[in-house]
């Protein structure tokens, strides 16, 4: 009803501005003398202008026009529906009087009033709702500093201007050239390093950081400056897939910390990752974690035949089934309640469903947990992976696309022992099997559960303390769906027995997400919310490695993508650990499951402290990282 009225308001404005036009014209004609003015010829031709006109208006769909976010193409249709409009209004008054007593120059000065009074308005209502003139509640809108006079900064401006909450007051760019300009009348005030002054300058109430596009380095420099300013600050995502996505307020966001330690957008080849997954049955175990419920998301988006999710937790997969389901309802969902362990359900579901593609993502991680349950991190983690994988080979899966860590390199804990042993099972049965096996290897994902950025968080809002095992613990981390598209990248490059390494780009000092969680929370480290260290756990690392020694990397001709050239093992001796660990883990021999596990994984250490001196060791790896991106691609299955 109210649409309604405010539509029946905007139809009467127009007539009364026609009505108006046809006085105004042809008062002109006559110097607005009311004496010397033809007033009969003038109101009995004004029905048949008012209803020409008033046709010709609704005809070309000027009431579609929202005054509101009146604009170039509403001008536009102005101008046409009254240029057509004035040509029709002639042609009825001839053929209803011939025109007689009726001026020749009225009929050319009535379009030219007719636009102004119909335009005018609609400009005026526009720039008082943008620019809030004459509003007394622009007095309350909060003062904002754009961070980035770029594309995103000037489309989030437009829309602060139609918004009664923020006023843009002004930019701060780093390109001298814009410093001094005006982009939809708001000034560029300086570079973005003159932030805290400009800030008490113009008694700034809010910042927002407009660069979806910034590297890690120059946003962990703005939100340090931000930071110094103790004024709110937002930011807009991170840059989008699409160039006609159009930045708005309600996109903003609190800094987090993917945003500091994010990395510069994924470069895929979404054609072939499209042409290899669409229509395809696939399969995802542990689906309904961190790592999985991503790829569930990302694959369902690329329009499979159907989507297989196996998981043992019944919420997790309750929670998945029912996200899909509303985002995808025409791709047929399957929830599977199932351990991976038990080799019966596997074979069950593989035989109803036979899927073309695997990605194995179920397994355990928690390491100092997994460390005192040795039996349950083989069951897991190795004779989970051998069912599965069994089972893709009977029956016929194309790919079998296995998930691993960099705690798989020179483990110092169980849970890198059990994801190694996979890794070796699944590299060296490829050569067996029709099925190619692939396995992805990466180190952290941020915030998936029971990694440190959740923990950290839960600290924070108890109010602290923080606690960090150790003050040089250094750590590789990526975002959870960097990694989940990098892993379907990877699926579509190998044809079976690779070991493709992704790039985590440099380290971080697990103090220094530390600090950045808390100052992001609006607090200071060591005042607000104390860091205590407490020590390393057992099985744990001062750092984590992404190759072994004797792993030469080559390059894959994807920048994030690397292959690593391991050694390959007598699949006998590796058949005969298997059993032997098999029924150990049913006899819950956990002495004998440990010495199976450091047979089989010789490089297997009990360190539980690192020497200081194998940090250094970190800086030769990371140039043997880069150098390796240098080398020349070659046949992956020529390296075993």
């Amino acid at each position: 009803m109210k649409k309604m009225n405010l539509r029946v308001s905007v139809v009467m404005h127009d007539i009364l501005m026609v009505s108006l036009a046809w006085v105004f014209a042809y008062s002109t004609r006559y110097n607005f003398n009311l004496y010397g003015i033809g007033w009969g010829p003038m109101i009995s031709s004004l029905p048949f202008v008012i209803f020409t006109q008033g046709l010709i208006l609704w005809w070309l769909k000027l009431y579609k026009g929202v005054w509101r976010f009146a604009s170039i193409p509403d001008l536009w249709n102005i101008l046409r529906s009254v240029v057509v409009g004035a040509l029709s209004v002639a042609a009825t008054l001839f053929l209803v009087n011939r025109l007689q007593g009726i001026p020749r120059a009225s009929l050319i000065l009535y379009p030219i009033f007719l636009i102004l009074l119909l335009g005018g308005p609609r400009l005026v209502y526009r720039m008082w709702k943008d620019h809030g003139l004459l509003n007394i509640n622009s007095l309350h809108r909060k003062r904002v500093l754009i961070i980035g006079a770029g594309r995103a900064g000037d489309m989030l401006a437009r829309d602060m201007l139609r918004d009664h909450d923020f006023m843009p007051i002004g930019y701060l760019d780093d390109q001298e050239k814009l410093v001094g300009a005006k982009m939809q009348g708001i000034p560029v005030l300086g570079a973005i390093n003159k932030l805290p002054e400009i800030v008490d300058k113009e008694e700034i109430d809010s910042i927002v950081i407009a660069i979806p596009s910034a590297s890690n380095s120059a946003m962990q420099k703005i939100v340090e400056l931000c930071e110094h300013t103790n004024i709110p600050f937002r930011t807009l995502p991170r840059m989008r897939g699409s160039a006609n996505h159009h930045p708005s307020v309600s996109e903003l966001k609190e800094v987090a910390i993917e945003d500091i330690l994010g990395r510069d957008p994924v470069s895929l080849d979404w054609k072939n990752i499209r042409n290899h997954y669409v229509g395809k049955t696939i399969l995802v175990s542990g689906g309904g974690g961190s790592i999985g419920s991503e790829l569930c998301r990302q694959i369902s988006r690329l329009g499979p035949a159907s989507l297989i999710i196996f998981d043992i937790s019944e919420y997790n997969l309750y929670s998945i089934q029912m996200e899909l389901g509303e985002k995808f309802p025409n791709i047929p969902i399957h929830a599977v309640l199932g351990d991976v362990c038990d080799d019966k359900a596997v074979e069950h579901m593989m035989g109803k469903y036979h899927p073309d593609i695997i990605f194995h993502a179920a397994a355990y991680k928690h390491v100092p947990m997994l460390q005192e349950q040795i039996r349950e991190a083989v069951y897991n983690n190795v004779m989970g992976t051998r069912n599965l994988a069994l089972a893709a080979d009977k029956f016929k899966c194309s790919t079998f696309i296995m998930i691993s860590t960099d705690k798989a390199v020179n483990p110092t804990n169980v849970m890198g022992a059990t994801k190694r042993s996979a890794e070796i099972f699944c590299q060296n049965f490829d050569a067996l099997s029709e099925t190619a096996f692939i396995t992805v290897r990466f180190g952290n994902v941020l915030g998936s559960a029971g990694s440190v950025v959740p923990l950290f968080q839960e600290q924070i809002a108890n109010g602290g303390p923080i606690t960090v095992t150790h003050p040089d613990i250094i750590r590789y981390f990526m975002t959870i769906p960097e990694a989940s598209q990098l892993i379907m990248q990877s699926g579509i490059m190998g044809d079976g027995g690779e070991i493709y390494v992704l790039e985590m780009g440099e380290p971080v000092k697990i103090t220094y997400l530390a600090e950045q969680m808390i100052r992001l929370s609006g607090k200071k480290p060591g005042e607000d919310i104390e860091i205590v260290y407490t020590g390393l756990r057992p099985g744990e690392k001062l750092y984590e490695e992404l190759f072994y020694k004797d792993e030469s990397l080559l390059d894959t001709g994807h920048s994030k993508i690397l292959l690593a050239n391991s050694r390959k093992s007598d699949w006998k001796y590796i058949e005969e650990m298997m059993n032997k660990m098999s029924v150990a883990c049913i006899e819950f021999n956990e002495k004998e499951i440990k010495s199976l596990l450091k047979e089989f994984i010789p490089e297997m250490s009990d360190t539980k402290v690192q020497s200081k001196k194998q940090l250094d060791l970190l800086e030769p790896r990371e140039k043997k990282l880069a150098t390796s991106k240098k080398e020349t691609a070659t046949n992956p299955r020529t390296f075993h």
